[in-house]
């Protein structure tokens, strides 16, 4: 069960009025957009004065934004907790994962929409990227990655550029136009990764590095017979 105002744990006041203020905000976003005027509707539903709202929120829609992605990744996940993967290959697995956050977010849906355009804004693209790496991340776990080297960002700068579009995709074009979209780029990722373990991409380098060495110490005399 997704977590809500109801099912947040009944100690921590700040968790559970966050999760009450977000249920309010999503049956309130498809009126009133996802913006300052939403945020203090929200929490006027939840009797919380403007201080409250600064302590609980002080980033306004910018920490609504989070709470909804960070809602939709937990939903996914839950979604994901049943599905076998011991016989999946990696891209169905990635390809599952990616479907599962498409339709936990498809349950807002308007309200994704509406933050979906908030997120696209200059001002908020450094947050759209965030969330889009942290879901990326939380995928990644979920399919098995274990990488700890550079892989490990890769991965994730990887996915989160197939998580963004797919994501809008799915708010406005429809499920079918979305997954098609993941299958093609997925393809498109393992075409390249094919392509790049058979390279030495180290060879340029090296090739440099001996012509320095060839102008500093001289040519290398051929090994006598």
């Amino acid at each position: 069960m997704t977590e809500t105002a109801e099912t947040a744990p009944k100690g921590d006041w700040a968790h559970r009025t966050e999760q009450a203020v977000l249920d309010a905000a999503i049956e309130r976003a498809p009126a009133l957009g996802w913006n300052a005027r939403l945020t203090r509707a929200a929490c006027e539903a939840c009797g919380l004065s403007l201080g409250d709202q600064e302590l609980l929120l002080p980033n306004g829609a910018r920490d609504l934004a989070v709470l909804l992605s960070r809602r939709h990744d937990a939903r996914a996940l839950k979604a994901l907790e049943a599905t076998p993967t011991s016989r999946m290959k990696i891209r169905e697995r990635i390809a599952t994962a990616v479907s599962a956050r498409m339709e936990a977010g498809a349950q807002d849906i308007e309200a994704a929409k509406r933050c979906a355009g908030f997120l696209s804004l200059p001002t908020n693209v450094d947050l759209g990227f965030k969330l889009a790496w942290e879901t990326a991340d939380h995928l990644w776990r979920w399919a098995g990655d274990t990488a700890t080297d550079q892989n490990h960002y890769s991965k994730r700068a990887i996915l989160g550029g197939i998580l963004i579009p797919a994501l809008t995709m799915r708010w406005f074009d429809g499920r079918e136009v979305a997954e098609a979209f993941v299958a093609r780029r997925i393809e498109n990722v393992m075409a390249f990764e094919k392509w790049k373990a058979g390279k030495d991409f180290d060879a340029p380098v090296r090739s440099i590095i001996e012509a320095l060495g060839r102008l500093r110490y001289g040519a290398k005399e051929a090994p006598s017979a």
